[in-house]
């Protein structure tokens, strides 16, 4: 799909080490608007591809309305004149909602929507089909779909993937689910980006056929990601797996407890953003042996602007 305008993100657009960026709260759970644009100025600096703004793990999903606008538009606006794309999560149960929310994040200046299918609700295939296929016909920016059935209990199957990506305002997914054999059939459609949603199989999706990833880690190691998402695309599997066995553990430490709880807590101790969170999410409890396992390489990231 050709880009529409000059906000409007190509499907090519859609690669290496993007991050699902966190939401800076001070100790009322209040959004840390100065700590937010210090984020935001970092990835833009070391050219975090793309921005995803209140999404799951910047906590969407307890931010009022005109929080998220306050969001999207402070993004796009740091963001201007740099390498540096703003993604915006406006998913919802409802279509209607997911309708006004495109058009609020278009308002914004966003370049491109991500879409969570429904949750809560169970819905058979067809209705996922038919959902987001009038949510890309109305949108006036680009969709990106976002299949994480851990979370909303439904799986959006390949086989409706393929049949959505015939729409052209439907420019990609983000897949969570770690399943290789689907991961593979997703690469091979023709102007589709497939992106991984799981941080710790994304280089062996990569390794199948995926563009990149969207990365809780990136909050952290953005550098390493991207040195690994290069690395595959070189061809440089060896290296690519190599670097990403590496940070296994960390990984692993993100999905301990719910996120955003663990990637909030590594970074609050990195001294990247203060300890707030919105209620009831909570902060995870880090032990001294993950604290000295992992916040050298964050600090060391972290202050090399």
């Amino acid at each position: 799909m050709d880009q529409k305008n000059d906000s409007a993100l190509n499907v090519h657009d859609l690669a290496g080490a993007m991050v699902a960026l966190v939401t800076p709260m001070d100790s009322r759970g209040e959004i840390d608007w100065d700590q937010y644009q210090a984020l935001i100025d970092w990835h833009i600096k070391i050219k975090t591809p793309a921005l995803i703004i209140a999404g799951t793990t910047g906590e969407s999903a307890l931010l009022s309305a005109t929080e998220t606008r306050q969001l999207w538009t402070l993004a796009v606006q740091r963001c201007a004149n740099s390498q540096t794309r703003v993604v915006a999560g406006t998913g919802a149960i409802s279509p209607q909602q997911v309708m006004t929310n495109n058009k609020q994040a278009a308002a914004c200046g966003v370049h491109v929507s991500l879409v969570v299918t429904p949750y809560y609700l169970r819905l058979t295939q067809q209705a996922l089909h038919d959902h987001f296929w009038a949510i890309a016909d109305d949108s006036p920016i680009p969709v990106l779909l976002y299949n994480v059935p851990s979370r909303t209990g439904n799986d959006l199957h390949g086989k409706t993937t393929k049949a959505l990506a015939k729409h052209p305002n439907i420019i990609g997914i983000k897949e969570a689910k770690a399943d290789m054999e689907r991961i593979e059939e997703l690469a091979k459609i023709d102007t589709f980006a497939v992106l991984s949603g799981d941080d710790g199989s994304f280089c062996q999706a990569m390794h199948k056929g995926a563009a990149g990833v969207i990365s809780v880690a990136a909050n952290v190691r953005p550098k390493a990601l991207q040195q690994i998402c290069h690395a595959m695309t070189l061809g440089d599997v060896n290296k690519a797996f190599e670097m990403d066995q590496s940070l296994q553990s960390l990984y692993q430490l993100l999905g301990q407890e719910p996120n955003p709880g663990p990637i909030k807590a590594v970074m609050a101790a990195a001294k990247m953003l203060s300890s707030g969170i919105r209620r009831p999410l909570q902060l995870m409890a880090l032990t001294q042996k993950q604290l000295k396992q992992h916040i050298g390489a964050i600090e060391q990231e972290f202050t090399q602007l």
